[in-house]
Parts: structure tokens; sequence; C-alpha cells
């Protein structure tokens, strides 16, 4: 029975499984990207329709503010002075034109005063502007009136509707005096509207397609949008109060047929101002809204195509590297094994892959097993598990190895302790007691010179050996304690939020100057430590014969 070469066998095996993996990858990739971007566009488009909200409410507020910041003067409660009344709301209008009309009436809902004499000593008392004020602020829905637009200017010839904000004069008495009301033109919701969707349209194609709805709390009425849909109803699948309650978006079938990405806000006021309930509705073709998820698919495919064919290629070209005898590889593998030092040759007959396969498994769970329990006991033995600096263990072998070779040369013994750690920890948590440390120990490795030992003994402790390598060292060991100080001393972020500054204080002896015994001048800087602390913490001392 003959047997396929090895080459060929691995480039078709190979060949399979990066087809089915790319296949995987790029439907699994594809669909978890295509899904979080259609969630990007969903939110972005449900937070055009809260900003539209938003600031229809401020705006609003505002005007509702404005008016009954009027209403609590006394000019206007008085009987008097109509000139100045005038004036006054004359003005207002002239710095705020949404105020198409501003007037005041008496108890009887006769108008008294307002903006340009407009319906000036016409009585209003049976409209809601004044009925619904005589004993509360009112505010009115989108509206035509008839009978004022027929005064007021209107160059394009489009109904002029309006919104009413009226409220109740009384004066210092109690006496109820009148009302002041005004219609706001609905113009401003344009403006508005403009002004949110400009910014998205630069980066949406065909954006003219997004379109923004207002509709009535009251009777589901569109109050702003295409110019073909204005007055009519909204059906109630499209208008669900709870997505607008929840600023969230979804795909909905509209009355035209068609799909349409639909997000959701409502006006629920602005401080106090109370709000009309309005649903603001933002919409684009879902055909538009997704085009960017629909080119990301299609490129994803493309890319997935093209990377299972250079795989395929290179499959089979790494085949032909690794066709050598098997039965080579098989003695190399059991010398290497044995300790004997050998290249491990290629194979080319699939006959013998088992025989390799156990061999390379021996070898390499032995070799691998060996190394990594001896790198993990030695990490473990000789490094802080916190800060990774050398630990006590590391620094006695250091001694044994650098300064009975070295008995010519003096060292410093720096041993240091952290001032106040245990409030941090106390006050912060022991994580961000960790990360102090862990902060601590990278400065003093930035200090220290190559050679020079740098460890944690536990807890705040630290330890720094550096050889001397002036005639001074007691002056050398003063400047790199200060050295230490002034780098411990500068502020450390415990998170996003929290910054500390932590003290230290320091302790220094010499060697062999104080004692030959490496141990005696650990005690003695030991000792020079808490001297420091004695005499006000954050500083330097050497130890005194």
């Amino acid at each position: 029975m003959s047997r396929i070469n090895l080459r060929t066998f691995f480039a078709i095996s190979f060949l399979c499984f990066i087809v089915l993996l790319t296949a995987s990858l790029t439907i699994v990739l594809s669909m978890k990207s295509s899904n979080e971007i259609k969630d990007e566009i969903g939110d972005s488009t449900s937070n055009i329709a809260y900003q539209m909200s938003d600031k229809l409410d401020f705006f609003m507020w505002s005007r509702y503010s404005e008016i009954e910041m009027l209403s609590q003067l006394n000019l206007f409660k008085e009987d008097q002075n109509n000139n100045d009344k005038k004036v006054l709301i004359n003005s207002l209008q002239e710095s705020i034109p949404a105020f198409s009309w501003v007037g005041l009436t008496d108890a009887n809902g006769n108008i008294v005063v307002s903006t340009d004499d407009i319906l000036t000593g016409a009585n209003i008392a049976e409209r809601p502007v004044f009925k619904e004020a005589t004993k509360q602020p009112f505010i009115g829905d989108v509206h035509e009136a008839v009978l004022l637009a027929e005064l007021l200017p209107n160059p394009s010839g489009v109904p002029l509707e309006f919104v009413d904000i009226s409220f109740p004069i009384v004066n210092n008495n109690g006496d109820f005096k009148g009302v002041l009301a005004t219609h706001l033109s609905w113009e401003w919701s344009r403006e508005i509207e403009n002004s949110i969707i400009k910014p998205y349209r630069k980066n949406l194609e065909n954006s003219k397609q997004m379109e923004v709805f207002i509709v009535s709390s009251s009777d589901q009425t569109i109050l702003l949008g295409p110019e073909k849909m204005l007055g009519k109803t909204l059906s109630p699948n499209i208008l669900k109060r709870e997505y607008a309650l929840n600023n969230s978006w979804e795909i909905k079938k509209w009355s035209d047929g068609k799909e349409y990405l639909t997000g959701y806000s409502i006006g629920d006021g602005y401080l106090n101002y109370p709000g009309l309930d309005w649903t603001i509705i933002v919409r684009i073709p879902v055909e538009q809204a997704f085009t960017s998820v629909k080119n990301l698919q299609d490129y994803t495919i493309l890319i997935g195509i093209i990377a299972a064919v250079i795989f395929a290629i290179l499959g089979w070209f790494l085949a032909s590297k690794i066709s050598t005898p098997l039965n080579e590889i098989s003695k190399a593998a059991n010398q290497l094994k044995e300790g004997n030092k050998v290249d491990i040759p290629q194979f080319k007959r699939i006959k013998d892959l088992h025989v390799l396969s156990v061999s390379l498994r021996e070898m390499v769970a032995t070799i691998t097993e060996t190394k990594s329990e001896l790198g993990q006991m030695k990490r473990l033995a000789h490094n802080d598990s916190l800060t990774g600096l050398p630990n006590r263990i590391a620094l006695y072998s250091y001694i044994d190895k650098k300064l009975e070779s070295e008995a010519n040369e003096k060292y410093l013994f720096l041993f240091l302790d952290l001032d106040g750690f245990k409030d941090v920890n106390d006050t912060y948590g022991h994580q961000a007691g960790d990360q102090l440390l862990k902060v601590v120990a990278n400065r003093l490795q930035q200090l220290a010179e190559e050679d020079d030992f740098v460890g944690r003994l536990g807890g705040d402790e630290f330890i720094i050996i550096a050889r001397s390598k002036t005639s001074s060292p007691l002056e050398e060991g003063k400047e790199l304690g200060q050295q230490i100080i002034e780098s411990i001393n500068k502020s450390i972020s415990l998170n996003e939020k929290d910054e500390v500054v932590i003290k230290c204080s320091i302790g220094g002896a010499i060697w062999p100057d104080y004692s030959i015994e490496p141990d005696d001048i650990i005690q003695l800087a030991d000792e020079a430590l808490y001297q420091s602390k004695r005499t006000g913490k954050n500083k330097f001392t050497f130890y005194k014969i």
C-alpha cells in the first residue's frame, strides 16, 4: 500500500485547517464587529434625538423663566406706568425675536399693553392663554393663531404656528391683576434642528435622508418633520413611549412600508419648566444607516479569502522545508534527551511520525519541566513577589559574592523605611499601598548604578548597597540619601483619582569601616534609620561610631 508524501499530506491538512479557521474567524469577527457598529450607530441616532429634546427643553425653560421673571416685577402688578411696561416687553421681543408677541391683560382679559400694540384693547378672556393662566402658569402646545398670524409679518407665506406661555399677575395683597401672555414662534424649532443635525450630516452619506420629528403628547400629532407629514397622527406602532423614556432606538417599519433606524427621546422639562412631553424621533433609512456595516462585512470576507489562499501557499512551501527522514530526527531527539548536543534534522516520511512524536514529546517535556521548575524555584527564592526586587535571600547571596571578592572597596549600606505608609493602607486600602511600594521600588532602581544592590526586605523596608566611588564615602552617602528622599517625595498616583506624597527615613553605615561583618553594618544602618525617625523623619542619618 503506497504512502502519501508528507509534503502533500501537510499541505492539504494545512490548507483545510486554514480555510476552516479563516472562515470561522471571518464569520465571528464580522458578526461581532457588525453588531457593535450597529449599536454605535443606533446609540448615535438616539443621542441626536436626546440632544434635540434637551435643546428644546432648555430653550423653552429659558423663555419660561424670562416670562416668569417679568411677571414677578412690581411694575406689572401696578395699574399705572403702562408706557414703562410697553417699553419693557418691546425690549424683550427685540432681544429675543422668538417672542412673536407679548401682551399684558387686566383681570377681565382685556389686553392693556402689547408688543407693537398688536391686539391692544382686544379681549382674550375666552382663550386658553388667559383662562388657563388665571391661577397658575400655563404652557400651550404648538397651534395656529389665526387672528395673530394675520397681524404679524410673514414673508415666507407658510402658516405661522406658536407655543403659548402665560403667567398670572398677582399683587402683593394676593389680588389677581391679569395675565402676562406670550406667543413663541415655532420657527425656532427648525433652527435647533439644523444646529444639531448639521454636524452629523458631514459624516453620513446621503445625509439628507436623516429626518427629525417632534410629536405632540396629547394627540400624537407631528409638530415638526417632513412637510408632507406635518399635522398627521403618528402610528402607535412607531410611537412607543417606553422607547422615548429610555432614550433607545429600534428598527421600525413606517407607514411608507420602508424600514428605518429610529431613535427616540422625550422632552420631560428642565429645572422648574415642566415640559410638554414632546416625543423626539430621529429616523434614517436602514440601508443608508448601516452602509458601513455592509462594507465591513464585504471587506472582512474578501480579506478572509485572500488570507486563506496566502496561507495555503505558505503551507505548501513550509511542508517542503521539513521533509527529512524521521528516523534521523528520532535518533537526534534521543541523543538530546541523554544530554548530547546535536542538531535535529528535517523529516520526509510520514510513517515515522509516531516515533518522532514520542521522542520529541519526552525530550521537550524533560527539558521544559526541568528548566521551568528551576527557574520558578530561583525566582521565588530570590525575588520579592510584589515589586520584583531582590529579597533578603538575594541580599546575602550578593554579600557573599560581591563583598568578599572586593575586600579593598568600601560600600555604602542605606536602610530605608517609608514614613506614613500605614496611613496610606488605612486610608486608600492595601491595593493602593501595593501600588505605592511598586512605584518606590522603581524609583530606587532608577537611582542605583548597574552594580548596586536594591532590595526589599519586607513591608515598607528597603536596602541599597552601593560601592563608594570617592575618597569621601560619608559625603557620597549623604548625597545619595538626599537624592533618594527627593525622588520618593515626588507625588505618587495610586489610581485614576488619588495621589499621595510619601516621606522616607534613611539610615546609613559604611562597610568595612564600621565592621567587617555585613550583618553588623545592616544593624548599624537600621539604628541610624531610627535615629532619623526620632529626629524628625524624612531625613538621612549616618551611624555615628
